[in-house]
């Protein structure tokens, strides 16, 4: 155990956070969400939800200050009728880490896919909510 640290975090997190570099982005996966067959690295967080997830890892990482959206959330599919009731909560918990936080960036399900595919690590979650997926780009610490 480490002073600071949020205990959702596990180790193997922690060390993929820290590996990241500016402009690296992780997903944070729903419990539908393909995690096994898109991520390069995958990391369990069974049994936890998307929002305490991100509020864990804000408090950790930095979101990009340089683009004006360093969060992108997968858009609702046309004709589907869900209401993703989360992203309000995911706006809230962002604005509390990064005051400069502008708004979400929606992206279409399968270019979200392919984004994923690309992304530095995919933390899967038990996130039950409908598009409760979100992407966050990493920043910089400033002195």
């Amino acid at each position: 155990m480490l002073k600071g640290i949020p205990s959702l975090i596990s180790p193997e997190l922690i060390k993929l956070l820290m590996e990241m570099g500016h402009g690296d982005e992780i997903v944070l996966a729903d419990g539908n969400f393909p995690a096994a067959s898109v991520a390069r690295r995958l990391v369990r967080a069974d049994g936890l939800g998307g929002a305490v997830m991100l509020e864990a890892i804000l408090q950790l990482f930095p979101l990009d200050q340089y683009v004006p959206q360093p969060a992108a959330l997968m858009q609702v599919v046309a004709g589907d009728p869900a209401q993703p009731v989360i992203w309000e909560e995911y706006r809230v918990i962002i604005a509390r880490h990064e005051p400069h936080f502008g708004g979400f960036e929606f992206v279409e399900r399968f270019a979200f896919y392919e984004r994923a595919k690309q992304a530095y690590a995919v933390v899967a979650t038990s996130e039950a909510a409908q598009y409760a997926n979100v992407i966050l780009k990493k920043g910089v610490i400033k002195k």
